[in-house]
């Protein structure tokens, strides 16, 4: 087999073209919850705080004066920039935080249906002898003239009863 159609086989296959897709749209998603976190939840953030911008943050290692901005100490040398790392790593929790309360609504609308209740237990053997004993009882008795009492007994009786297990079509 050659390399070039192993390749294909593996391309193509479904788990591939899934991913392929997932990573696109991830993607875009992500562009889209970024604008949302940079410029709807950051700035709720930083009013809260006191007007902070934590990208600004940094210390100089090389000398710089305090009161330049990150853009012009890092012109004028090496900085160690972690309010770089503090606005990724809330911007992170945030995107964590609203892709978690997304999987958690598309958990809850495809939720698999409750299972359906167990149907009831048959009767034991001896129960269904009883009843077709009883019934071939009550149809004798219905038999004999003058034994309406006995019919009306049977009927009341037959309307929850299970089949009799004689093979009979009572």
């Amino acid at each position: 087999m050659s390399i070039a159609k192993e390749f294909r086989e593996f391309a193509l296959k479904g788990n591939v073209v899934d991913l392929a897709v997932g990573v696109i749209i991830g993607g875009a998603f992500g562009k889209i919850v970024e604008s949302v976190v940079g410029d709807l939840i950051m700035p709720l953030v930083s009013s809260i705080f006191g007007g902070l911008d934590f990208s600004s943050y940094y210390i100089g290692l090389a000398g710089q004066a305090a009161g330049l901005s990150l853009v012009e100490a890092k012109k004028a040398g090496a900085v160690f920039a972690y309010g770089n790392f503090l606005t990724a790593a809330i911007n992170f929790m945030i995107l964590a935080f609203i892709i978690f309360m997304m999987v958690k609504q598309m958990n809850r609308m495809n939720r698999a249906p409750a299972p359906a209740a167990p149907a009831p237990a048959a009767p034991p053997e001896d129960v269904l002898l009883f009843y077709s004993i009883f019934n071939y009882i009550a149809i004798f008795a219905t038999s004999i003239p003058g034994q309406e009492l006995a019919g009306r007994v049977h009927l009341a009786f037959a309307r929850n009863r299970p089949r009799p297990i004689c093979g009979s079509s009572l």
